[in-house]
């Protein structure tokens, strides 16, 4: 390999576009000037990986934040980041709030670079600089919003340098629905890579190797989890493999070289493309209470081919130790639960399991076929379930349902407390607990009867700050504010005849 970057010619390139609007230019500015530098094939890819209907895209944080988590917790994996400078700014402090403990490399742009096809010279010299093998096995480039619509083409990068592969993606606000789903971004474009790696010849072996047939976890999980589906696994003769995002190179290959794919989250589509592209199997749900462990044990053992009667005997033993869990650890109350890490249902199906009246669940994420068993199991208990759910869909269930708890966002969980309903947010306190068989059964009833019993509380609160008023009133005022809304009328008729006139303008 060279020792430097030698310079491309642009014409191998998609002619930059330039955006007038910049990163505020809206999503179909973006998008149509996307497909015009060359970038509709990603684009088209996204859209039926990535469905977004009914509602058009979920209120969440920056879905880049996903890739980048998954970049960012890997050994041995370097960052870089193409976009506007708040966009990294953003993405960077969030990340280092999280706990990130590295660098991120970001390559600055501007309009000129951007439009002649510097920017893309400098991302491969940058590149060239940080491609050491004594430090690295892999480096992630990720185009952001401005740089994916200019059609800055990271697939004209070496995808190796020195030994250090080179992966880069897209990951667009306007292309990419959820930072859940950008996991699977990034994940999918690895095991695409190493899949090749192994079909090319020899590739390193794994730290940890098991003479079992093993079970590759899709889906980002509590630490314990993987280890409490592994003892379940263990009595079939099977072993859990990896869980995808991994945390270092070697564990894709691992991770294609299992028996079954088990879609613990279910949205990983471009994850199990490559799974299937390897022969892969792959089954959907997770060992989630009574119903759903016997369920996805007999799914899992039927497709790894053991003997009925091995997996009978621990769907027998673990259905008994999960009714003995939650037998002791009953939840009693209202629940609506809503988020966007794609367990949602995964959380419902245990909740009902444990006592609770579960009546809506919400999640960003979309349907797929392997989230089908959780949602046929919650809607014949008459559960609502709302795939790529709006924040005004949660609230108005909340509104609507009025539970004695709501589990959700912090939106969602500032909604419920305004209103005197204990909230608990989703990401921190749900998903921070083990889900997966008796340990899982009897996690989430400490945390949740103590939250519901709060009601007094919250009750207390509110007649406390009874009368301070609401919304543009709230607060202490000497005098307190009258309401004009013949001003917010005018101000938006206003409004309007200047985004008609704008309009006219532009045709």
């Amino acid at each position: 390999m060279a020792d430097g970057p030698a310079p491309i010619a642009n014409d191998h390139a998609a002619e930059p576009v330039s955006l007038d609007g910049g990163c505020h230019g809206g999503k179909a500015e973006l998008t149509a000037a996307a497909s015009k530098a060359g970038k509709s094939e990603v684009l088209a890819r996204y859209a039926k990986d990535y469905p977004v209907g009914p509602h058009d895209q979920p209120q969440s944080m920056c879905p880049a934040f996903g890739s980048l988590r998954v970049g960012l917790r890997m050994r041995r994996t370097a960052t870089i980041l193409s976009g506007s400078a708040c966009c990294v700014y953003g993405l960077t402090f969030t990340s280092h709030f999280y706990g990130a403990r590295r660098s991120v490399g970001y390559v600055p742009f501007n309009s000129e670079s951007l439009v002649t096809g510097k920017l893309f010279e400098d991302i491969r010299e940058a590149v060239f600089q940080m491609a050491d093998p004594e430090l690295y096995d892999s480096i992630v480039v990720t185009n952001l919003c401005v740089p994916t619509a200019s059609g800055v083409p990271l697939q004209l990068l070496p995808k190796e340098i020195n030994g250090v592969r080179i992966v880069g993606i897209d990951v667009p606000g306007f292309g990419i629905p959820t930072h859940a789903e950008a996991k699977d971004v990034l994940a999918g474009a690895m095991l695409n890579y190493a899949r090749k790696e192994v079909e090319a010849g020899p590739v390193a072996a794994p730290r940890e190797r098991t003479d079992k047939p093993t079970v590759t976890l899709l889906g980002e999980m509590f630490p314990a989890d993987p280890m409490i589906i592994g003892r379940m696994l263990e009595p079939m003769g099977l072993a859990a493999g990896p869980v995808v995002p991994t945390r270092e190179w070697r564990e894709l290959y691992s991770a294609l070289d299992c028996a079954v794919v088990a879609a613990i989250h279910p949205f990983y589509t471009a994850s199990v493309r490559e799974f299937e592209a390897a022969g892969r199997k792959v089954v959907g749900s997770a060992p989630v209470g009574r119903d759903g462990t016997a369920a996805w044990l007999q799914a899992i053992g039927e497709a790894c081919d053991v003997p009925q009667a091995r997996i009978d005997g621990i769907k027998n033993a673990m259905i008994g130790a999960i009714g003995g869990a939650l037998a002791g650890s009953p939840i009693k109350g209202r629940i609506v639960v809503s988020g966007y890490e794609g367990s949602e249902l995964l959380v419902a199906r245990l909740l009902i399991e444990s006592g609770a009246e579960v009546e809506y669940v919400g999640t960003a994420c979309p349907q797929t076929k392997w989230s089908d068993p959780d949602r046929e199991w919650l809607e014949s208990r008459g559960v609502t379930v709302n795939y790529r759910a709006s924040l005004e869909q949660d609230l108005s269930a909340v509104d609507a349902i009025k539970p004695d708890l709501a589990i959700g966002t912090t939106p969602v969980v500032q909604h419920a407390k305004s209103l005197s309903i204990p909230a608990l947010y989703f990401t921190n306190l749900i998903s921070a607990r083990p889900l997966m068989g008796p340990a899982g059964a009897g996690s989430l009833a400490q945390v949740i009867n103590a939250a519901i019993g709060n009601k007094a509380r919250f009750d207390r609160m509110t007649s406390f700050f009874e009368g301070v008023g609401k919304g543009d009133t709230a607060g202490i005022w000497s005098e307190t504010p009258v309401a004009r809304p013949e001003f917010k009328a005018r101000y938006a008729k206003l409004q309007a005849a200047a985004a008609k006139a704008e309009e006219h303008v532009g045709t």
